[in-house]
């Protein structure tokens, strides 16, 4: 591996971030090339988090535009304090300044209302830049980050951007091409829980193990929202405030509105896979230690639903 990449995968490490050599890497090749970042994946697999472990990781300034459906230019670059306009030029009416000095005065950067893009443009120190969610503007708002990032291509290389997307809209090929790419997929048995043991206070080695295990079963059936890291790691706080040590039916059961969000797919695992999930973790523990994804692979051939 690269020295820096590897120094760039012990800084996030150091800052409570699982970073596999590829997340790194990717993290490397943005600052060098200084080039936006666009991360895609399943909602809550940990896109968001990269940018603010970077920042942390950077001692830069975390800098975040949160999309939405109905953004615009406006919003995302600058507005006028018009209020306070408004209270100046009152302020100035019996004054003998001049009109166009009065024009200029309050059309100054005092009276300037900076927003996210803005903000990171004309930032004293380099920031990170989390345009996030940026599938869910339309394609208008889409043209016009694109023209942005081309000028800070020449204008403020320092700047390190990072774009997350769930592709709940497919991002156009400009943009794409604009930036570099990562995929973050549903994290590794191995991952999951060395991240589970990391984040979670208070979890035993055995729970932690069950709770990896039934997570990577869980993903392998159809449903309307598969649960990602962000539930696993809610998942565990809640076993440990209801002080369970392993995991058994009526822990699960007690719990399913952790994981699921869809009445559909907590039905389902109720009725239809529970039993081969749970059966699932004891076999994987009947298995040789350490367990790793291949254990994963093979006792889910033999138990779970085809």
């Amino acid at each position: 591996m690269h020295p820096e990449i590897a120094r760039i995968q012990s800084m996030l490490d150091g800052e409570g971030y699982v970073a596999d050599e590829a997340l790194a890497t990717s993290v490397y090749l943005a600052i060098q090339l200084r080039k936006p970042l666009l991360i895609e994946g399943g909602a809550g697999v940990g896109k968001t988090e990269v940018a603010k472990v970077m920042a942390r990781a950077l001692d830069a300034d975390l800098i975040r535009l949160q999309c939405y459906e109905g953004l615009d230019a406006t919003t995302s670059l600058y507005e006028w304090n018009y209020q306070r306009q408004l209270l100046h030029i009152r302020m100035l009416e019996h004054s003998e300044v001049p009109l166009e000095a009065k024009e200029r005065e309050i059309f100054s950067e005092s009276f300037l209302l900076k927003r996210p893009l803005l903000q990171a443009i004309t930032h004293d120190r380099a920031p990170v830049l989390l345009i996030d969610e940026c599938d869910r503007v339309d394609e208008e708002w889409e043209a016009f980050l694109l023209e942005v990032l081309s000028d800070w291509q020449v204008t403020i290389p320092e700047i390190g951007t990072v774009l997350t997307s769930n592709r709940t809209r497919e991002l156009g090929d400009a943009l794409r091409r604009r930036c570099l790419y990562l995929w973050i997929d549903y994290p590794t048995f191995e991952k999951e829980l060395a991240i589970v043991r990391r984040k979670v206070p208070g979890v035993n080695g055995q729970l932690a193990g069950q709770i990896a295990a039934f997570m990577q079963f869980v993903r392998r059936a159809k449903l309307e929202k598969t649960p990602g890291l962000a539930e696993t790691l809610d998942w565990s706080a809640a076993l440990i405030a209801l002080h369970r040590g392993h995991l058994d039916r009526e822990a699960v059961e007690q719990t399913l509105g952790v994981l699921f969000k869809h009445r559909d797919d907590a039905t389902l695992m109720r009725t239809q896979w529970l039993d081969h999930l749970l059966r699932g973790v004891e076999e994987v523990e009947r298995e040789p230690v350490p367990w790793n994804q291949e254990t994963i692979n093979r006792v889910a051939e033999r138990v779970l639903p085809k």
